[in-house]
């Protein structure tokens, strides 16, 4: 992690402001830009499409890591006179003023939406610079005036408040150790106004987000991009879902998933051995719970000492295929976990290292990853000293796609790449990027070649990798989970806080650890109103450090989550075709308030329910004894138990029984629900609608 302290208390004067000796326009068929020349170089100022304007300095030339889509310029025009410019394109147009120092304003349909902060003091029309760069040129800012009531969302993976007005955020993907501070598995440089305006910075490297955050200005956003390059867009939109569209038209919408990915994944760290596995998928199957996966963590299937090398552990399963068509026969797809470091004592570190496949040090020297033990004690088995492959090596990315192939036919469905988050800073890469500015890319690199492995060698279509880390783009790449969040209410509140803001950034897919990772006490009711929450996401996985199977909390609390793990199947046709139509429109599966419901912000601060598809509104219950408080917004619902209607508009506060959760209908709506099987291998592996339910007020 970066010395944060710098920037916390960041000597603004000694950035070198963007100032403007000479601006000339460029016109390319129906195209035109702006370039400024300035004592910091270069600024190339262009619209890529309606309501996304790219702001370019490049210093030298670096790796992009593929984490944009294609694009071309889009139609525009440019007005300008001898110290301003306005480049418009569609309803959007930014506005440039560079008589002194740079400074820009951003316009929808002839209004303002923001503009180059204005903090200033006695002796500076503006403290903060509108535009600049540090001393050294390696970390830019870019400031823009906020509303005193003005909100912010986005950036990825974040535990605490949907609203980030007031935070300072840092995009940067780490192992987060849990679900209570700042660190977070996956970022995304990308903040937005409910304003209709957006900013998302094209950057592998790290970007501190400073959102009215007083230690920097209570009144301004303020970003801090560590690279010599600055490549920015400005966003403008009518609304949310506008800006969350523009940024997918940079980075790529969500993918398709395949049907089962839907149903029910179980998973403990860890299953010690194959009996182990088998007597759980059997219960499974004879106490009639509902499931479509099982995943062997680490320690399951491979030797620890030597992972990860492709290899099943030969004590313990000397006929892999044998067991998994064993899983097979009860219907169960296999997920198996890997990460992208190999153990010294492996044979295949000295073969990689030999072909310069893994990551070097400044010295060329093979980097070696010391895993830190402390923050893991007794309870997870010490990780070997290990290589992390280089992504960036194109003969080493192939290598690590297609070695797949002997675990896609072994009988493996999918991958579960864990960790991604080690590079140091001082590493060195093939492609001559420092560690420090890969990585961010990582991830994304990582993540793309399992999931290109899975197009290419598993049977199941379309494509899936089941990730923990991420960047921008990461979508392109489903799924993801949550991490490791503790078992208790705390765990489960900042879950689902997680689902929530990757939602706004961009990223629908999500499942977070029901019963919570780490520090379980065996607490029945955490557990169930975890289950139920787990139901209305992306998707749906138990996971935990010990058991997380219904029985292993006593029969009552099984026979409870009975009915709701029934209902997260026949909800799967639901959940399928607003996933499909997410992928056309970019809209998010789960919604919260700000997105769902952008004309009444009196709802916008409930930020732990939201919008599951077009019609069912869900608070998940996360404080015991069933105490509720939730927000049901103007209009007509139904309550989803009773089928009795509810008028919107209000606060209610309640105690909710173990058996129900809140769960609304809008009125008029109906729900397509399938049948509630063991599997979806029941229904051929897709949809299929056997009752519609219609919700009139």
């Amino acid at each position: 992690m970066p010395q944060m302290d710098n920037l916390f208390q960041p000597r603004w004067r000694q950035f070198q402001r963007f100032t403007v000796r000479q601006a000339t326009a460029h016109r390319q068929t129906l195209t035109q830009w702006l370039e400024l020349s300035g004592p910091l170089g270069s600024l190339r100022v262009s619209a890529v499409a309606d309501g996304l304007f790219r702001l370019q300095v490049q210093q030298r030339p670096l790796p992009d890591y593929g984490i944009l889509q294609e694009m071309t310029n889009a139609e525009a025009s440019l007005e300008q006179q001898p110290n301003s410019a306005r480049l418009t394109t569609g309803q959007a147009s930014l506005a440039l003023d560079f008589n002194e120092e740079l400074t820009l304003r951003l316009f929808w349909n002839g209004q303002a939406l923001t503009e180059s902060a204005r903090d200033g003091h006695f002796t500076q029309a503006r403290r903060l610079p509108p535009l600049g760069i540090a001393p050294g040129g390696d970390t830019w800012v870019l400031s823009l005036e906020l509303d005193h009531e003005e909100r912010l969302y986005g950036g990825g993976e974040k535990w605490a408040s949907l609203n980030r007005r007031g935070r300072l955020l840092s995009s940067r993907a780490e192992d987060a150790l849990g679900v209570n501070g700042e660190l977070s598995y996956k970022n995304c440089p990308f903040i937005w106004s409910p304003r209709g305006w957006g900013v998302f910075v094209h950057t592998p490297g790290d970007v501190h987000h400073g959102c009215g955050n007083p230690r920097w200005s209570t009144r301004a956003y303020v970003a801090a991009i560590e690279d010599p390059n600055l490549d920015l867009f400005l966003l403008a939109a009518e609304g949310a879902q506008g800006l969350i569209d523009r940024y997918h038209a940079l980075t790529g919408k969500p993918a398709a998933v395949p049907y089962w990915s839907l149903g029910i994944w179980m998973s403990t760290a860890y299953y010690k051995t194959p009996d182990a596995v088998l007597e759980t998928a059997e219960a499974l199957r004879q106490r009639h719970i509902p499931c479509d996966v099982i995943t062997l963590d680490g320690r399951a299937w491979q030797d620890t000492d030597t992972r990860f090398a492709f290899e099943w552990d030969p004590h313990r399963y000397p006929d892999p295929k044998g067991f998994t068509e064993q899983l097979h026969a009860l219907d169960f797809r296999i997920c198996a976990w890997e990460y992208p470091l190999v153990s010294k004592q492996s044979p295949l570190f000295a073969r990689l290292d030999a072909k310069g496949w893994l990551l070097k040090d400044a010295l060329e020297r093979t980097l070696v990853y010391e895993w830190d033990p402390e923050p893991f004690g007794e309870v997870l088995t010490p990780l070997p000293a290990s290589g992390l492959l280089d992504f960036t090596h194109p003969e080493a990315y192939a290598y690590w796609r297609d070695a797949h192939a002997q675990l896609f036919a072994s009988g493996i469905d999918v991958i579960k790449t864990d960790f991604g988050e080690q590079v140091p800073d001082e590493a060195v890469a093939a492609n001559g990027d420092s560690g420090k500015r890969l990585h961010n890319a990582y991830p994304l690199l990582y993540n793309r070649a399992v999931y290109e492995a899975s197009q290419r060698c598993s049977q199941s279509s379309p494509a899936l990798v089941f990730g923990r880390s991420g960047w921008a783009g990461s979508q392109r790449y489903p799924t993801q989970w949550g991490g490791d969040p503790q078992a208790d209410w705390g765990g489960l509140a900042a879950s689902l806080r997680g689902m929530l803001s990757q939602a706004l950034s961009g990223n629908p897919f999500y499942a977070h650890d029901i019963g919570g990772f780490y520090g379980d006490r065996r607490d029945a009711e955490l557990y169930l109103r975890w289950v139920q929450a787990g139901v209305f996401a992306s998707h749906m996985r138990f996971h935990g450090i010990g058991a997380r199977e219904p029985w292993s909390y006593g029969t009552e609390t099984s026979e409870r989550t009975l009915p709701f793990l029934r209902l997260r199947y026949q909800l799967l046709p639901y959940i399928h075709a607003a996933l499909e139509k997410g992928r056309v429109s970019g809209v998010a599966l789960c919604r919260p308030m700000v997105l769902a419901f952008p004309d009444y912000p009196e709802s916008w601060s409930f930020d732990l329910q939201y919008l599951f598809g077009e019609s069912l509104l869900v608070a998940p219950v996360v404080r015991p004894q069933g105490e509720a408080r939730y927000y049901l917004p103007q209009g007509d619902w139904v309550d989803f138990w009773s089928e009795q209607p509810v008028s919107g508009g209000q606060i209610i506060e309640s105690r909710v029984p173990l058996y129900r959760l809140p769960l609304f209908v809008k009125a008029g709506h109906r729900l397509a629900l399938g049948p509630a099987v063991r599997s979806t291998s029941e229904t051929g592996g897709q949809p299929q609608v056997v009752e519609i339910r219609h919700y009139n007020a």
